[in-house]
């Protein structure tokens, strides 16, 4: 690919995408669990060429750490893959791609990673879920929905006052 192409940052874009496609396959939770798995390597992916030296290693086990809590969790996944992307960026600026004979495969992967987290984001959906969660995300516009509604309710419920008196008085004259 030519340098300044615009192929290099278009077709990063369509290939999260296509991942985003590709998995929506996998029922759940078994997708979210394979893309924890895939945080973990993604993680790891740039220990071969150690162009960062130990911070190779301390970032491995931070994302290794996020990817656990990925197993239950598609914010920790998507998370990881912006951790990813932060790592992918000081990799293409470094001049030590990911892949060492295509120059900008960092950027091409920095690019492709928050498209994939954001698909995190929004709960690993397939397309059809998705259609219908924005759907849905228009006629709940302006009200709290969901689990955001039921925590709201436990922390009103947890810190409301059983006497009648005010939270803050002001002092006495």
């Amino acid at each position: 690919m030519r340098k300044g192409s615009s192929r290099q940052y278009v077709a990063p874009i369509g290939i999260g995408l296509l991942y985003a496609l590709l998995m929506s396959l996998i029922r759940e939770p078994h997708r979210r669990r394979f893309n924890a798995v895939m945080v973990a390597g993604a993680g790891a992916a740039y220990l071969s060429g150690g162009g960062m030296g130990g911070r190779e290693f301390a970032f491995t086990a931070v994302v290794t750490y996020v990817a656990c809590g990925g197993l239950d969790s598609w914010t920790f996944i998507g998370i990881g893959r912006l951790l990813h992307t932060a790592w992918d960026i000081v990799h293409h600026i470094k001049g030590n791609p990911i892949i060492p004979f295509l120059h900008t495969s960092s950027l091409g992967c920095a690019i492709c990673d928050p498209v994939i987290a954001l698909w995190c984001f929004a709960g690993g959906k397939t397309p059809r879920e998705l259609v219908e969660w924005v759907r849905g995300a228009r006629g709940r516009k302006g009200r709290v929905s969901g689990e955001t509604a039921r925590i709201a309710d436990e922390f009103r419920a947890r810190h409301r006052s059983t006497s009648q008196e005010p939270i803050c008085e002001e002092p006495a004259p």
